[in-house]
């Protein structure tokens, strides 16, 4: 007869779930492990500070945090980078909590869960650390050492809108400068782009943060949501505040300084005399509905603030400002003219 495999404790359950939310391993050859996947780091020297302080090399929440600070401050070949380290670890604790949710033991089922919900939101608040301090890690701190395992800039964060659903909207301190920092380099990924190039991967990505009630209360104290300056006029307003660049994007020509790219005239219709009428009408539609994305964009930006009883006031403001600064000229508007904005 079969003799029956022992069942596992709650210990061993909890040790294996942790290890493949975090890829990392306390044993050489443990049992049970996704060893064979090459992302998976042996923590040699952890393990045998553990062992010398008697305990085992079990993973539990209490050794959770003390394993991915020294997967993050190690040196591994062929190691994820340190930020996709950090997603990878978010994903994989969800996809856990789901497989989870089949155990039958309800106990075993709320343990299993309560640590992998703990190994998620650790993973979001080293996420927030690394977003908030990025020079902080490098070289045995927590930059990424492995070039090659890509880039981790806060823009380009997949990650941004885990982190922001996670943390509450009380913790405006630590994620302003966080914020801040997003809304210049969306600013400046927008900056001198015209109705055919990337526009519209920036304004999905504002529209998200301003959906959060803490993202929309960054934007509007950011010191450039209103410019200020004696010369200030609605160029300067629209190539200096965060949101104008976006207002910027246009398939107008524009003066020779502030000219974007593509050049939807070259591009287009360099030719237009030599081409069939068929394919111009078709380039001018085209055209049409980008410009309309574009402005589909920027009325879910506006009106989203615009409800947010926080933002409203200075949404009302920036919009005053800018007509305000632009109402001498736009009756006799001359595109030409290097204090025309918007």
């Amino acid at each position: 007869m079969a003799t029956q495999k022992p069942q596992r404790t709650p210990e061993e359950i909890e040790d294996i779930i942790l290890r493949k939310i975090f890829l990392v391993t306390l044993e050489e050859n443990p049992e049970n492990s996704s060893s064979s996947d090459p992302r998976v780091v042996y923590l040699e020297r952890t393990a045998a500070e553990i062992l010398s302080e008697g305990k085992s090399l079990l993973l539990s929440r209490d050794l959770m945090e003390r394993v991915l600070i020294d997967r993050l401050f190690g040196q591994f070949p062929n190691s994820e980078s340190h930020f996709n380290c950090l997603i990878g670890c978010y994903k994989r604790g969800h996809e856990e909590i789901k497989k989870i949710s089949n155990m039958k033991d309800k106990t075993l089922r709320s343990e299993m869960e309560s640590a992998a919900k703990q190994a998620k939101k650790l993973a979001v608040s080293y996420v927030r650390i690394h977003l908030g301090n990025p020079e902080s890690f490098s070289n045995g701190n927590l930059r990424d050492s492995n070039p090659k395992a890509g880039s981790s800039m806060s823009s380009n964060s997949p990650l941004l809108l885990l982190v922001f659903a996670e943390v509450s909207s009380g913790d405006f301190d630590n994620l302003d400068p966080i914020l801040k920092g997003l809304y210049e380099d969306l600013r400046g990924s927008v900056l001198k782009v015209s109705a055919l190039g990337n526009f519209q991967q920036p304004l999905r990505a504002l529209l998200c943060l301003v959906n959060f009630p803490v993202g929309a209360k960054s934007l509007v104290n950011h010191l450039w949501w209103i410019p200020k300056g004696i010369y200030l006029n609605g160029r300067v307003i629209e190539m200096t505040s965060i949101l104008g660049p976006v207002f910027h994007v246009s398939a107008l020509p524009d003066h020779t300084i502030f000219k974007s790219q593509p050049d939807i005239g070259q591009q287009c219709f360099s030719d237009a005399s030599t081409r069939r009428a068929a394919d111009l009408l078709s380039l001018f539609s085209t055209i049409k509905v980008v410009m309309n994305n574009l402005y589909d964009g920027l009325a879910e930006v506006l009106l989203c603030l615009l409800k947010n009883t926080e933002t409203r006031e200075s949404v009302l403001e920036y919009l005053a400002e800018v007509i305000n600064k632009n109402a001498s000229v736009r009756m006799h508007i001359n595109y030409q003219e290097l204090n025309y904005g918007y």
